[in-house]
């Protein structure tokens, strides 16, 4: 009797009643969190504040599993534009730094819910800011587009408190620019060359990076790496194709039009640190990381910085990397491996240097290190 008065009284006293409830909802998130939190853990990196790393971008990220029909409709004559494995590209070396699985290709995803959790590649060996017109390529908003399925599927499976703490606690990688450029002064796919000029190409690009970030927020995405492009002024498809070679051994023209996207990349994301509440975004300056092993082959163990490993003809850019076969026998030795594409051992000097500040450069990714950004602490959503 004194059991059904009770029964009767809760159900009877709305306030009781929604007390009750949340504290039991509170109590399921906190369990579901701890499983989440326990499933990203590893041994001896207790204290990382990362869940999981999700990369967006081009050949830096991808090296055409991600690309439906990559080998068939592939235009640059360089079926291996990472020596043929993800493992030796620079997300891939920093997910192991963190003690993260590397995140597996979208269209590889088998629907589970462990699959997800464990992180997205959704990278493209080809993949451009701007909408591509070539089927070989994909966009910026693609891989957008990617994401917010992860994320309503991620809310679907655990519900929307603890896939808000999940996604918050997780790294997402950006690394887009290349292709745009490449297109711009080897094929000019879009007719961007006549419209606009090299300064007004650079602000509409990080535009669009900025209306991702925004978009990633929206999200509640909160620790954002994005990576400066390379100095394509010095790869070897550019020097064959613009038959420059100065004191430099660069196109410094190319150059310069690069530097002017990195440099307003960098200004934004400032801008963006102060206006977005809780977010942790980073600027990587892999220019200038590549730049001073180009500058200084020997003193980093390099001795060719101009002709690409795998390749035929000047520079190794007349026939790109069709064929493993064709590479060159000492792949340590080169800086450039195919066309555009640095070597194993570049990246892995990159990983060092934005994992640590060593290396390189002290300083490539400001406002922090990957390290510094991974540990750090993200506010619990409100």
């Amino acid at each position: 009797k004194q059991k059904k008065q009770r029964n009767s009284t809760w159900s009877r006293n709305p306030k009781i009643k929604r007390r009750t409830m949340e504290g039991f909802a509170l109590f399921l998130v906190a369990l579901v969190s701890m499983g989440i939190t326990n499933l990203a853990m590893v041994p001896g990196k207790t204290n990382r504040n990362v869940s999981a790393m999700y990369l967006l971008g081009d050949s830096s990220v991808d090296c055409g599993s991600n690309t439906l029909f990559y080998p068939i409709i592939h235009l640059n004559l360089s079926l291996l534009p990472c020596n043929g494995s993800n493992s030796i590209l620079l997300p891939y070396l920093l997910a192991k730094k963190m003690g993260l699985p590397y995140a597996e290709p979208f269209y590889a995803q088998n629907g589970t819910i462990d699959g997800l959790l464990n992180g997205v590649n959704y990278g493209a060996a080809h993949a451009t800011i701007l909408s591509p017109t070539s089927l070989s390529h994909q966009s910026l908003n693609h891989q957008l587009r990617q994401v917010f399925e992860t994320v309503q599927l991620l809310e679907l499976q655990l519900g929307h408190e603890s896939s808000r703490h999940f996604i918050r606690s997780s790294l997402f990688y950006l690394a887009f620019g290349k292709d745009d450029y490449i297109d711009l002064f080897l094929r000019n796919f879009s007719g961007v060359m006549a419209e606009y000029n090299g300064p007004q190409f650079a602000e509409i690009l990080v535009n669009q990076m900025v209306h991702a970030v925004m978009n990633l927020y929206d999200m509640n995405v909160r620790k954002v790496v994005l990576m400066g492009i390379l100095p394509l002024g010095c790869a070897p498809s550019l020097l064959f194709q613009w038959h420059i070679d100065d004191a430099t051994g660069c196109v410094e023209m190319i150059n310069e039009v690069i530097l002017r996207y990195n440099v307003l990349l960098e200004k934004s994301i400032v801008r963006l640190n102060e206006e977005l509440p809780d977010a942790h975004l980073v600027f990587c300056d892999l220019y200038q990381g590549v730049k001073k092993i180009i500058t200084y082959p020997q003193f980093f163990g390099f001795e060719d910085a101009k002709n690409a490993c795998c390749g035929l003809g000047l520079y190794g850019a007349e026939i790109g990397c069709v064929t493993s076969d064709i590479a060159c026998n000492t792949v340590s030795a080169n800086v450039w491996w195919d066309l555009y594409n640095p070597t194993p051992k570049v990246n892995s000097l990159l990983a060092e240097s934005t994992w640590s500040g060593q290396q390189l450069l002290s300083n490539i990714c400001r406002p922090t290190t990957i390290r510094g950004l991974v540990y750090s602490s993200v506010s619990p959503p409100t």
